[in-house]
């Protein structure tokens, strides 16, 4: 699918305005009311399947395909790094490096 330039502008536009309008839409709904419990609950328990997700679909999809490639392997030497208790900006930097030499290998 190739898109213009000004569609692809509109479409930029356009899910602004729909991001600002989801956005909008539970304070106009709840007010300035207290959620139920349940549902603070449920919002709670929802973002860390969610955030899994995002990265998982992040690491492993290439287009409409499953695929592990460069950008895997550094998400993978960063998760090593962090759980043997590296320091976040090492443990990105060492992933942004084996990144790219895998890329430059490859």
């Amino acid at each position: 699918m190739n898109l213009s330039e000004g569609q692809v502008w509109l479409l930029i536009g356009a899910l602004a305005v729909m991001a600002a309008a989801t956005k909008a839409i539970g304070p106009a709904l709840v007010g300035g009311r207290e959620l139920p419990t349940w549902a603070t609950g449920v919002i709670a328990t929802m973002a860390p399947p969610l955030l899994a997700a995002l990265i998982a679909t992040a690491v492993f999809a290439d287009e409409r395909r499953l695929a592990v490639g460069a950008d895997t392997a550094g998400v993978a030497v960063a998760t090593l790094l962090l759980l043997c208790r590296v320091p976040l900006v090492v443990s990105a930097a060492a992933a942004v490096g084996v990144t790219a030499l895998l890329r430059a290998a490859l």
